[in-house]
């Protein structure tokens, strides 16, 4: 393990596509970690995903066919079929004996989940599976909704590492000066005291009622006053869910590494609000502008990470960002050591101004 931050965590799930960008019958080219990742859909519906990269030039197998079944080279006609086994090479002729297993590609583990999918990004080197029974971080449920997909689905990149727009995304402080629009916040700071408790794998922000001052957009839900539970686990994944006495509202971020200089945010909505469907057109929108005006502080913030500063955190407003390099930092001694994670978070109030 890397003594600095800027390391990708292994072993743990990360959000791969929003499920409706998977038709059934195509494939899509992505990359996570890094590592080019071919996403296939078969004509049954099943999700698998291959090393984008065929053994034999090394052409990408996006390049190629997908005839619902098994990915075909552009190049030479290698076929590789779900679990990456090579099924074809049609250029040997009869009496020349190759054993196709030798020029197997890896696959990825997938799981499908209320309308996401989700890839296991092993250790580089390894199976696919972890390398011992030891406990991961679970793919996150949204409760009360069932096997249903989000109603709404936004996604962006970000021009940083995973570090920055993780920290990005749970920042308590930023939004009087990021965020100062009318729909959202007034940009008049307040007191702010929040308990905060440790949960697998991250920390759990303590329900709590919505002052009149905060998130003037929820006062529509309806149903009563909103009180609001935020919760973080690693690798990058936040769940906020807002409830009144009739209606629910959560959404999903969850932030995946694309490269050392990129990731990708997917913000999924999920609700129970009756309107919120007619007002679909406008929630885009609104969405799109917050994490735009979150995307653009990030390019920002490169023009000055090129010097490679030392950043200094702050109590109370920074813990949040200081227990993400801790759960990190144990998460992979853990998987190094071969030992069970223990969460470094401790409960604790937290009181800052924004």
């Amino acid at each position: 393990m890397k003594d600095n931050h800027n390391f990708f965590l292994r072993n743990v799930w990360y959000y791969a596509l929003p499920s409706d960008r998977l038709k059934p019958g195509k494939m899509v080219a992505r990359t996570f970690l890094g590592e080019p990742v071919l996403l296939c859909r078969s004509q049954e519906g099943k999700v698998f995903a291959l090393k984008d990269i065929c053994p034999h030039r090394a052409v990408p197998l996006s390049c190629g066919r997908f005839d619902g079944q098994e990915v075909e080279c552009c190049y030479h006609g290698w076929r590789f079929n779900h679990a990456g086994s090579c099924t074809a090479i049609p250029s040997l002729v009869e009496g020349q004996y190759q054993d196709l297993n030798r020029y197997n590609i890896e696959s990825y583990e997938i799981r499908e989940k209320q309308g996401n999918i989700w890839i296991f990004m092993p250790e580089t080197g390894k199976s696919k599976s972890p390398a011992s029974a030891r406990e991961i971080p679970e793919i996150p449920e949204i409760p009360g909704f069932g096997d249903r997909p989000p109603q709404l689905v936004e996604v962006m990149r970000f021009p940083c590492f995973i570090d920055h727009a993780v920290l990005g995304l749970m920042d308590p402080a930023h939004s009087p000066y990021v965020h100062r629009v009318w729909w959202w916040r007034s940009g008049q700071l307040h007191d702010e005291i929040k308990q905060f408790d440790p949960s697998p794998y991250g920390f759990t922000m303590r329900k709590h009622q919505l002052p009149a001052n905060t998130g003037k957009a929820y006062r529509f839900i309806g149903g009563g006053i909103p009180e609001t539970e935020i919760t973080f686990q690693i690798p990058g994944v936040r769940v906020e869910t807002t409830t009144t006495a009739k209606h629910q509202v959560t959404n999903l971020t969850a932030i995946t590494p694309i490269s050392e200089t990129e990731s990708e945010v997917n913000f999924a909505f999920y609700w129970t609000v009756p309107w919120a469907g007619f007002a679909k057109p406008l929630i885009r929108l609104l969405t799109q502008a917050f994490l735009g005006q979150d995307r653009t502080v990030v390019e920002k913030q490169q023009i000055g990470l090129k010097h490679d500063p030392v950043l200094r955190l702050i109590k109370d407003s920074d813990v949040q960002a200081q227990w993400y390099y801790q759960l990190k930092r144990e998460y992979a001694r853990s998987l190094a050591e071969d030992r069970p994670f223990v969460n470094p978070v401790k409960s604790e109030l937290l009181h800052w101004r924004a």
